[in-house]
């Protein structure tokens, strides 16, 4: 996702992310779309905002903190960040779709040394001793080196992904078996770990909700044992509840019956007062 125009004011002065964003660094090639799908489907109050840059830049964007993490080709300078490697990328030729390789489903390294290999500047595989001819002139970047190879002065070898991502029309690939291939990793610095890093580290290592570790855990359930002893506490406080009601309602019966027994009214004479006959003479 991008940030929006009120996320970016919210940056502090220095460049350092808006607060309550996550920013997530990614070189050319690296597709995380279902990592950040998990991400939102557990952190719905956190964005993840994704962050391109230039695989020579990914390490200084994690250590300038312009970024949280980092997904980067590896190797790196674990002095200060810690890594995880996530995969090996296959390594791939790209040609012309009339060249000799296409009649093949792969090809080998040895494959290449009658060839014209073109290194960019931007190259991330870093084969310095792959066969063949090493291009005479000076080429920028990637996309620059797929014009020499559309144009037939060249072959170009790349991560399968950075090869896609750059491919154009009469353009092919093929793999190359025993080429290294280019690893891909997750970095972060050691000093900012958190649970929000902690969460990314448990999404792209295939964690679910309830074996996750960070911000986006599952609550703990209880066990059968937890829930009756809770089942009875509540039964048992309901029950208290109950006697102590019954005993105050027991209690207002007798003052009430204290109340009616004190002195009684004197009894009244069948007869009007007065002396009786019988003192009468």
């Amino acid at each position: 996702m991008t940030a929006t125009p009120d996320e970016r004011a919210g940056a502090d002065q220095t460049g350092g992310p808006a607060a309550g964003v996550f920013r997530l660094g990614m070189v050319p090639g690296v597709n995380p779309g279902r990592w950040v799908r998990v991400w939102e489907e557990r952190l719905r109050d956190v964005p993840l905002e994704l962050v391109p840059v230039a695989a020579a830049d990914a390490e200084h964007a994690i250590r300038s903190r312009d970024v949280a993490a980092g997904l980067l080709r590896l190797p790196v300078d674990r002095d200060g960040l810690d890594c995880i490697p996530m995969y090996t990328e296959a390594t791939v030729v790209v040609v012309p779709k009339d060249h000799l390789f296409t009649a093949a489903e792969e090809i080998t390294a040895a494959d290449l040394a009658d060839e014209t290999l073109v290194v960019p500047d931007d190259d991330v595989l870093g084969w310095a001793d792959a066969p063949g001819d090493r291009f005479a002139g000076a080429v920028a970047t990637t996309g620059d080196a797929l014009d020499l190879v559309a144009a037939g002065h060249a072959v170009l070898v790349a991560p399968h992904s950075v090869a896609r991502l750059h491919l154009r029309r009469g353009l092919t690939t093929r793999p190359v078996t025993d080429a290294p291939g280019s690893a891909v990793g997750l970095a972060w610095l050691t000093t900012a770990y958190d649970d929000l890093v902690e969460e990314l580290i448990g999404i792209v290592r295939g964690r679910t909700a309830a074996s996750s570790r960070g911000r986006g855990a599952a609550p703990e359930k209880q066990g059968p044992r937890a829930r009756a002893a809770s089942k009875g506490a509540a039964k048992g406080s309901a029950t208290k509840g109950a006697g102590a009601k019954g005993g105050a309602k027991g209690g207002g019966g007798k003052g009430g019956g204290a109340k009616s027994g004190g002195a009684s009214s004197p009894r009244r004479s069948s007869k009007p007062g007065g002396p009786s006959r019988r003192g009468r003479r």
